[in-house]
């Protein structure tokens, strides 16, 4: 068993969409970002790739590579899950998002739907979880959202 932790935070800003699991959520600000810039894949895949000791999400794709400008992060996903099924099975993913508004119970079900088509797991699987900051930092003034997220792989036999 090899565990995985991921972290990715991005700033908000009122010309972008807010994407969150491969959903996009009705929103006034949007995340920044080279692509699409959803945070919560994006930590996914960080952990993935860390449970698999295959470097972060930067490595594989860079910012500076114009192929990801505005990638769709499923896409990365897909291609993440590529490699570390090479030589690992999931057992799970728990994610937490953190962010001030808006609230995210409606499209909970479509993010854990959309991340479980591409790994090829059970919606079971995932867990994702949304809290606030209680007002505080630059999370609480609404300038950017955090999302973590924690994997469990099994090294195939």
């Amino acid at each position: 068993m090899r565990i995985g932790f991921g972290f990715d935070t991005h700033q908000l800003t009122a010309d972008r969409p807010l994407i969150l699991g491969g959903v996009n959520i009705p929103s006034a600000l949007g995340c920044l970002g080279h692509s699409d810039a959803d945070v919560l894949v994006h930590a996914i895949i960080d952990a993935l790739f860390g449970a698999a000791n295959m470097h972060d999400i930067g490595y594989h794709f860079p910012d500076t590579d114009i192929k990801y400008k505005n990638a769709n992060s499923l896409y990365l996903l897909q291609c993440c899950r590529d490699l570390v099924y090479e030589k690992y099975t999931i057992n799970n993913i728990d994610c937490t998002l953190v962010l001030e508004k808006p609230k995210l119970l409606p499209y909970m079900e479509q993010m854990k739907s959309n991340i479980a088509e591409i790994m090829q797991i059970s919606t079971n699987d995932i867990s994702i979880k949304a809290k606030t900051s209680e007002k505080m930092g630059f999370i609480g003034r609404q300038e950017g959202i955090s999302a973590y997220a924690v994997v469990l792989l099994s090294t195939k036999i």
